[in-house]
């Protein structure tokens, strides 16, 4: 086991190609070193490459959970504080990743001044509630566009990813004023 904590690394797991990037983005920009993965096996490999200070990890990953990314950087830096950020949170696992070393437990949409706040939070000490919380209306909003985004507007493989029926997420994106008006975004391509 190797306790060589590097300054300001931020280690950023995340297998949603964009908002991993916008993340590793805007946290440079706060002076964070950042080591960016798509999932468990990039993050196991940058672990034992190079144990970061800190980590910020999606709950789930297309090859793991990111429960297991905590287990592998606390066997490799029991000094790292991470954090899990997920759009799924359920008190069951945030109590685990709690339990195996995770400072805090975010739930997607979170902005990079609460991501900031749970990882430099001294030991003990709460991060501040937010000051313009999401309601779980917008939350959802924001993951099933983000889940759009990703499929290119299409409803059927969008369904399929959030694992509901696809006459439900229309029924969904028919309520939300908001969602499917862009023309490309909420018809089904196939």
């Amino acid at each position: 086991m190797t306790n060589n904590i590097n300054g300001k690394t931020l280690l950023i797991v995340e297998n949603d190609d964009v908002f991993r990037e916008q993340l590793s983005k805007v946290m440079r920009n706060r002076g964070f070193d950042t080591i960016p993965a798509s999932g468990f096996s990039e993050a196991e490999e940058a672990i034992k490459q190079r144990a970061p200070a800190f980590a910020v990890i999606d709950l789930h990953l297309d090859d793991g959970s990111g429960l297991e990314v905590i287990e592998v950087l606390k066997t490799h830096s029991k000094e790292a504080r991470a954090i899990i950020l997920t759009g799924y949170g359920n008190t069951p696992t945030a109590v685990a990743a709690v339990k195996l070393g995770a400072v805090d437990y975010l739930a997607k949409p979170a902005d990079a001044d609460e991501i900031v706040d749970a990882l430099m939070a001294a030991d003990g000490v709460l991060p501040p509630a937010p000051e313009n919380p999401f309601s779980p209306e917008e939350a959802k909003r924001v993951h099933i566009e983000r889940f759009l985004e990703r499929t290119d507007g299409n409803i059927t493989k969008t369904a399929r990813l959030l694992k509901m029926h696809r006459r439900t997420l229309q029924r969904i994106l028919k309520r939300s004023p908001d969602m499917g008006q862009d023309p490309d975004i909420g018809q089904d391509n196939g």
